[in-house]
């Protein structure tokens, strides 16, 4: 750790309904009235989660029960330079109260109603709107009519985030499924991102585009007024989506699995390794169900992305 960098616990306390809980710095401290995630300095050879733990207990009089490694961010404050390591907490015992006074506030990711933010919490704001279930197309698979059909299913029980991957077909095959599962998506809000080229996503009228390791490779710049992903299966991967800004990564395999049968499962030890220090969130995928969700939040993961059992798949969080 580079000298001058101050480390910090910050804690996304997330309640049953989704909504987070944000507190007001209070007077006498750097942007006094700013609104930032609960948490606060690593002691002299603290760990990040032992900080986590010990800065709820003190400052908002809760005990942590379960809380996973989420993202890591750094950000130069005129008065310092941070690196805070975001905790997600879904389960504690109390009620939340400022030791110093201070005022608290529950918030819903993308209507958050109270200003000013600290202006290193930007990509956590972005990424508490992502779903923890990523749905990949398997039209390719199953035929357009029967995939359709439980992609109409897979939105209805709740899934919220898809790409469109069936880079083997003609361009005109792919275009009219994205049409297809578009009308099928805007009724449920859901988003659709399209494995391939971002100036082709756009003029679909997709939300976003996904990269392949490949395209993430030789990028030079994110696309601007879309949603970017990217698949990585190595750490360096992992760093290099960070680098340029991009709103979500998934790394596997996590497990073997059918269609990837000669790639070698990287285990879950090695996905949290990158996934809990990643500066963006990063999403579990290989040999996956729904299942695996709380396994792959508990290793640092957002959530899991999944191709097989997604079509149709249980109600998701």
């Amino acid at each position: 750790m580079s000298e001058g960098i101050v480390r910090v616990a910050a804690a996304v306390v997330v309640r049953a309904d989704g909504n987070v809980l944000l507190a007001q710095r209070p007077p006498g401290k750097a942007y006094a009235g700013y609104w930032e995630f609960p948490g606060g300095k690593l002691e002299p050879g603290e760990s990040p989660r032992a900080a986590l733990v010990r800065e709820l207990r003190e400052e908002l009089g809760l005990t942590v029960r379960r809380a996973a490694p989420w993202l890591v961010q750094r950000y130069v404050y005129p008065h310092a330079h941070v690196e805070l390591n975001f905790f997600r907490v879904f389960a504690w015992e109390g009620e939340p109260y400022g030791h110093d006074g201070q005022a608290f506030a529950w918030q819903a990711p993308g209507r958050f109603d109270v200003a000013p933010l600290l202006p290193a919490n930007t990509m956590v704001l972005r990424a508490l709107e992502l779903p923890a279930v990523y749905g990949i197309t398997r039209a390719g698979d199953l035929g357009e009519e029967a995939f359709l059909a439980r992609a109409r299913a897979a939105l209805g029980n709740g899934l919220r985030l898809v790409q469109l991957r069936e880079k083997d077909w003609p361009v005109p095959r792919q275009r009219a499924l994205a049409d297809a599962l578009l009308a099928l998506a805007a009724p449920h809000g859901a988003r659709v991102l399209l494995n391939g080229d971002a100036d082709r996503a756009r003029a679909w009228g997709c939300a976003g585009v996904h990269w392949s390791a490949a395209a993430l490779g030789g990028a030079t710049a994110r696309p601007q007024g879309m949603l970017c992903a990217a698949s990585c299966h190595a750490p360096e991967e992992i760093a290099r989506a960070g680098e340029l800004g991009l709103d979500f990564a998934v790394l596997g395999p996590v497990r073997t699995t059918p269609t990837h049968p000669g790639a070698a499962a990287i285990g879950w030890d090695v996905f949290a390794a990158s996934a809990g220090t990643a500066r963006l969130p990063v999403f579990a995928l290989g040999g996956l169900a729904p299942g695996d969700l709380d396994t792959a939040i508990a290793h640092g993961g957002h959530g899991i992305a999944l191709r097989r059992t997604a079509w149709p798949a249980a109600e998701f969080r």
